[in-house]
């Protein structure tokens, strides 16, 4: 069986995405980041592998996110391509005539426009974590509610409680001040989610032309609360895929087909006894010019298999991997 694999590296969460030859996904995985996307890296591997039929041949592999330089080079990727492209490409291949995706994940937002199947603008926030899924998931742990939990909650709760949601702080302050009045509690996590919604519709909406159909992806997308909100606001519908947690790594996994269609020899994937590997972690300041960025640099028995971490790319270390221009 052929495959095509797509891995998006985030802060928070990393993704997998196994698709065939006719871009039907085979199997997907989401996990967290924990701060070591190496290690994150190599679990997943170790999982998606267990989790694919034993006959099966990697025929191309993609990467995306904020670490995509570094597990491009780790995994051997043929592409490594930008979170923007790879959310636009998995949502039209989902619904052709999208219009806007609404994309939050664990610690940054996106909106992106797509005019006639491609890129029309788009806008990120990657400054405050007030409308992301890690303030959720906080709010949620300080609540001791699951998140899942948390979002059923906000489904019950009505329109009364207004939460401050410009910072974190503030939000959080208010959420307490609050329930010491008495307020509702599902009045209050509903209050959150409106708050968050008007927060990132005035952020990183801002001036945008916001046209149905709508698809809102990431992982956020699994809070009811949060739909809902979104739907009030926009006074639209608001689609969100099956496996909208991934769309990240599908986006990546149909680029990889389309790769491999063009190009010139085998794979470059180093295959999944890399999540077996042991990794040596050092850094150091480059000296090439009066920045003096830190450098970090992954070794294995005295090997560099990759280094990441400069303004500039002289230290990637992912020579074969074919990398955007943009």
């Amino acid at each position: 069986m052929e495959v095509y694999l797509g891995i998006d590296v985030g802060s928070v969460t990393i993704k997998f995405a196994a698709l065939d030859v006719s871009e039907k996904l085979v199997t997907s995985l989401y996990l967290p980041v924990g701060g070591q996307p190496v290690v994150a890296v190599q679990q997943g591997l170790g999982k998606i592998r267990r989790e694919l039929p034993k006959n099966v041949s990697i025929k191309g592999v993609a990467v995306t996110g904020s670490a995509r330089y570094l597990a491009g080079a780790l995994v051997g990727a043929d592409l490594v391509k930008n979170e923007i492209t790879c959310q636009a490409i998995a949502a039209v291949h989902y619904k052709p005539e999208v219009r806007t995706i609404i994309e939050i994940g664990g610690q940054d937002s996106k909106l992106i426009l797509i005019r006639d199947g491609m890129v029309a603008d788009f806008a990120m926030n990657t400054v405050c974590a007030a409308g992301t899924g890690s303030f959720l998931d906080h709010q949620a742990g300080r609540l001791k509610m699951t998140i899942e939990e948390f979002s059923k909650r906000a489904l019950k709760g009505r329109d009364k409680a207004h939460i401050s949601g410009r910072c974190t702080v503030f939000a959080e302050t208010d959420m307490i001040h609050k329930q010491q009045m008495g307020h509702n509690v599902d009045d209050i996590i509903y209050g959150l989610c409106r708050t968050l919604v008007r927060n990132y519709l005035s952020d990183v909406a801002s001036g945008k032309d916001i046209q149905s159909p709508i698809v809102f992806q990431g992982g956020v997308a699994f809070n009811e609360g949060i739909v809902r909100a979104l739907k009030e606001e926009l006074k639209t519908e608001i689609i969100v895929p099956p496996h909208h947690e991934v769309m990240g790594a599908i986006g990546a996994a149909i680029l990889a087909r389309e790769a491999a269609a063009q190009m010139e020899g085998e794979c470059r994937f180093r295959g999944f006894d890399i999540s077996e590997a042991v990794y040596d972690t050092s850094s150091f300041e480059c000296k090439s010019c009066p920045v003096s960025c830190e450098v970090t640099r992954i070794s294995q028995n005295g090997n560099v298999v990759a280094t990441w971490g400069g303004q500039c790319d002289i230290w990637e270390a992912a020579p074969t991997v074919k990398r955007e221009k943009n």
